[in-house]
């Protein structure tokens, strides 16, 4: 018996010696010297899992094109595990842009963890390099925590969406006191694996202190940025001035980001909000005490847009539609009476988008039992010169409920706003002017985008009984930008009639949808010039004038030697005389 508790007591110290390297491996790395890289928070992640490992670098001189990664090197330091996969997402450099002396920047960098590896702290390498194919150079080390997943999840398929944003992850809390107003920067990360173009971040407002703790100062809360590549983060910063009745304590705000995940995507919508700290007068907590009555307890009606339309269905710039608007009473058993609807638009450029044509924007309504809809119908007009894409109107809402009276709530409908193709096509430059049937006119002109939405896959067609068909490509015009068309075009028969070449320019929006548009111009095809040897040999054709024939050469060689014998003889002839 003791012989067996001296071999499992053998096994046990031979598992420790052989475990505890192994878990060796996984330690935290002291970082306090780092010069570059730095971090408040270290990232916590799961085995299997994707992670976002977030850190900040504060360098002592400005980076034109910052770019950062996470370095992997079989040499760098043999007591220290990688806890990532190797794949190219993992090490492949994060664009981070600009960066100025002395001043921080936030940096996301994201990649799977290994299944393998063990729970606990793991150092990683990370570098700063300036431009797209410069080297590493500034290298530090920055930490992870690993943990292990659950059985349960690590059975769940982990799928990464094409764009995902995160809001402020790793950030504290932005926090303001009154009077002071607050400035504040949040991070906005794309966490998913495409790149995301045409990114708008508008934040949601209110007028309602209790609801938004700040003061409206701006026409234009939106940020806007060309592209945020995957994996890459960008900073929202925000100047507010806090209201004076705001009361202490935290408030949601919420951010709508529209995107498209290509270049030609169709436009797309995500939600996400943050939270702020504000410091100013205290609730009076008598009115909330024991016995005491609170407004809050009342029972209300919810009132919400079951659905709207338009007609016509696509809404122009410039041009008037009608909204219809269904509302519901969506409570189980609470009515509402009294109510009033009162519809406000997004402004751009300090000016509403939509007006109304006809009526008011306000809409009374006597009752709306619980689970019951109510139409509404607004004759409405789209101000001429406002960007494609969709933009809100809120309908405020006022009205009594059997405990609670003059309840308000606001709920809101986004309309997407199109804008029509427009383009002007310059001046023909035809050279030359006439041409011969076999012959070649070039033509060249300009198409001007003068609207202010993409012309997508343009192309020139040109048609007539007098040219041989043809077509150019020119691609792509954005607003404000111009195409060039250059083509040849072949006479084929002689025109009969006015000249006219029927040019037709055709292009795609958005959707693919194609327009086509035509215009003229003259070009007129004269018969073909006839040479010398046209005039020579009418009766030979133009095969027979291309194979060399010895006869008429040798003919035409008699011919004049017997003429100039002539000669000769008459001039001797004559000279006798003259003896």
């Amino acid at each position: 018996m003791r012989g067996i508790k001296r071999i499992f007591g053998l096994l046990i110290i031979l598992l420790m010696v052989i475990v505890l390297p192994m878990q060796s491996f996984a330690k935290l790395k002291n970082i306090e010297g780092n010069d570059i890289f730095h971090q408040d928070k270290i990232p916590v992640g799961k085995t299997g899992k994707i992670m976002n490992v977030t850190f900040y670098v504060e360098t002592g001189s400005d980076y034109d094109n910052a770019w950062a990664g996470i370095a992997y090197d079989d040499d760098d330091d043999e007591e220290l595990e990688f806890p990532f996969e190797l794949t190219s997402e993992t090490t492949d450099r994060k664009h981070i842009g600009k960066i100025t002396k002395g001043k921080k920047k936030s940096v996301t960098i994201s990649a799977r963890v290994r299944r393998d590896i063990a729970e606990g702290y793991y150092g990683i390498p990370v570098y700063l390099a300036d431009g797209e194919n410069g080297g590493k150079g500034a290298q530090e080390y920055i930490n992870v925590y690993i943990q292990k997943s659950t059985t349960a999840e690590s059975s769940e398929s982990e799928a990464v969406k094409d764009v995902e944003f995160t809001l402020g992850e790793g950030q504290s809390t932005p926090r303001g006191t009154y009077p002071d107003v607050l400035n504040f920067s949040l991070n906005l990360a794309n966490t998913g694996k495409l790149t995301a173009f045409d990114v708008t971040a508008h934040m949601v407002m209110d007028k309602d202190n209790t609801v938004f703790p700040f003061e409206i100062n701006d026409a234009n809360y939106d940020r806007h940025f060309d592209k945020i590549e995957s994996g890459g983060v960008t900073t929202l910063d925000y100047s507010f001035a806090i209201q004076k009745n705001t009361y202490t304590g935290y408030y949601p705000i919420k951010l709508e980001i529209t995107y498209r995940d290509s270049t030609e995507g169709e436009l797309k919508k995500a939600e996400d909000q943050f939270f702020v700290h504000i410091k100013n007068k205290e609730k009076d907590e008598t009115t909330t005490a024991a016995g005491e009555f609170n407004p809050n307890d009342r029972t209300k009606a919810r009132i919400v847009v079951d659905s709207f339309r338009t007609e016509p269905k696509n809404v122009y710039a410039g041009d008037a539609f009608e909204l219809i608007i269904v509302m519901k009473n969506a409570s189980a058993s609470v009515p509402a009476s009294n109510i009033l609807f009162t519809l406000e638009s997004e402004k751009a450029n300090d000016s509403a988008v939509f007006s109304i044509e006809e009526g008011s924007s306000s809409h009374a309504v006597n009752s709306l039992p619980a689970n019951q809809t109510t139409e509404l119908r607004l004759k409405m007009i789209a101000r001429a010169g406002v960007d494609q894409r969709s933009y809100s109107i809120t309908i405020n809402e006022q009205y009594d409920s059997p405990e609670y009276k003059n309840a308000t709530d606001k709920v809101t409908v986004d309309i997407p706003v199109k804008q029509v193709a427009r383009m002007n096509i310059g001046s023909f430059e035809i050279n030359p002017e006439s041409i011969s049937v076999g012959d070649d006119a070039n033509i060249t002109f300009q198409i001007n985008n003068t609207g202010k939405v993409v012309l997508y896959n343009l192309m020139a067609k040109f048609k007539a009984d007098s040219i041989k068909e043809n077509e150019a490509y020119v691609g792509n015009i954005k607003p404000g930008e111009t195409g060039n068309v250059d083509v040849n075009l072949t006479g084929k028969a002689v025109t009969t009639d006015d000249g006219k070449i029927s040019l037709t320019i055709s292009y795609e929006d958005e959707n693919g949808n194609i327009t086509e548009e035509t215009r003229d111009f003259i070009l007129n095809v004269n018969e073909e010039m006839e040479t010398e040897i046209d005039m020579l040999y009418p009766d030979v054709t133009d095969e027979e004038t291309k194979q060399p024939n010895a006869i008429p050469v040798v003919i035409g060689g008699i011919g004049a030697a017997v003429i100039a014998g002539v000669i000769v003889l008459k001039k001797r002839k004559s000279k006798k005389e003259q003896i």
